[in-house]
């Protein structure tokens, strides 16, 4: 026996949710979809799972074949499977969230299928059910940065503390206080000051640091203390 009898047959999508931060405004990476329904119409970055892929290997394709991006952090997020969630067949819809630096690889964005980065809160409506997970995607990824240094993986190597207190402001849509957020990431010694400055800002400038992934699992939980309790982002 080859195949399972009397079961339907049904597709299965991977789609990627690609958070990306420019130094100032966490943003959205969208493409236009190339084929009907809803062609021409902004969409996150999806495929089709084929035979021979796993979930994952499936989804550095889709990433690389439709942005030109690769070798970037990626996570599985959950299953999107309402069965009127795609007007032509059953698809079920395995997604992931993806977080670059968008400076780093704004050069291998591919134009073919011509991707924009939006502010989050701009972003066009999407198709099918693809603004639910763009919103669990967020809450995921609060709930990680909460937990984990994922929020890194949108910095440079060298980053200023006014760019990591704008990316924390970005990802949880709330101000932290300036100083209290400065001294409380300092108290972590998570945290590694470079010698050079960032003087795109003002004439005076604000130093780098580097993350030291060395401090990861010892000093963490003091460096994310200035975040909301995360069991508040899966309710």
């Amino acid at each position: 026996m080859n195949r399972y009898s009397k079961q339907t047959r049904l597709l299965i999508a991977i789609d990627c949710i690609i958070f990306g931060f420019d130094g100032e405004n966490l943003k959205l990476l969208l493409i236009h979809r190339a084929f009907e329904p809803e062609m021409g119409k902004w969409s996150v970055v999806g495929g089709f799972l084929q035979p021979d892929e796993s979930p994952e290997n499936a989804a550095a394709r889709i990433l690389k074949q439709l942005t030109g991006l690769e070798g970037v952090y990626m996570e599985q997020l959950e299953a999107f499977g309402n069965p009127k969630r795609d007007p032509i067949e059953r698809v079920i819809s395995i997604t992931y969230f993806a977080l670059i630096d968008i400076k780093k690889y704004t050069e291998q964005l591919s134009e073919e299928y011509r991707p924009e980065w939006f502010l989050l809160k701009e972003r066009p409506e999407l198709i099918f059910d693809h603004n639910e997970m763009v919103e669990a995607a967020l809450k995921k990824l609060r709930y990680k940065a909460a937990l984990h240094p994922v929020l890194f993986e949108l910095l440079p190597d060298k980053f200023t503390l006014p760019q990591l207190q704008s990316l924390y402001t970005a990802v949880y849509d709330t101000e932290f206080d300036k100083r209290n957020f400065s001294r409380k990431v300092l108290s972590a010694d998570l945290l590694i000051k470079q010698q050079e400055k960032d003087k795109e800002g003002s004439k005076k400038g604000a130093f780098y640091y580097m993350l030291d992934k060395s401090q990861y699992k010892d000093k963490l939980q003091t460096f994310v203390n200035f975040v909301p309790t995360p069991d508040n982002f899966l309710l």
